[in-house]
């Protein structure tokens, strides 16, 4: 809790179910990381790289991961309600049925990610990429449900 990993070399970690709420993690090295319903609730995460990890079902509330990568990761059913994603990565990321309630994603990139089912309601969207984006079922911020 509040722990500074800041920087810190996760690679390859197995942390599922780990807790780390309101820790600071600027920078830190999550690729190919297990963080499975891991609680990360209110972190500070700018920066970090999730490149290709496994964050299923994941509780990340309130989480700050401006321009983080989570290019290639997987957060399937994470829960991602105002967290702030503004200049992310999520390139081909697995986003379905992920809960984005209020999440800044301002200048986010999720080209080719997958986001069948997941809710955008009230998600700020502004000048964020989605060429080649899956988008069936999913509820968009203005409360429209993708077809």
């Amino acid at each position: 809790y509040e722990a500074d990993a800041s920087g810190a070399d996760f690679h390859n970690a197995q942390m599922a179910e780990a807790k780390l709420q309101f820790a600071r993690l600027l920078r830190a090295d999550f690729t190919d990381a297990r963080l499975d319903r891991a609680f990360l609730t209110g972190i500070r995460g700018d920066g970090a790289v999730f490149a290709g990890a496994s964050l299923a079902a994941a509780n990340l509330v309130g989480a700050n991961l401006a321009r983080a990568d989570f290019a290639g990761a997987s957060l399937v059913g994470a829960g991602l309600v105002d967290a702030r994603l503004s200049g992310a990565s999520l390139v081909g990321a697995d986003l379905r049925g992920v809960d984005l309630y209020n999440a800044d994603l301002t200048g986010a990139d999720l080209s080719n990610a997958d986001l069948r089912g997941a809710r955008l309601l009230r998600a700020r969207m502004r000048d964020a990429a989605r060429d080649g984006a899956q988008l069936a079922g999913t509820i968009m911020p203005d409360g429209s449900v993708h077809e």
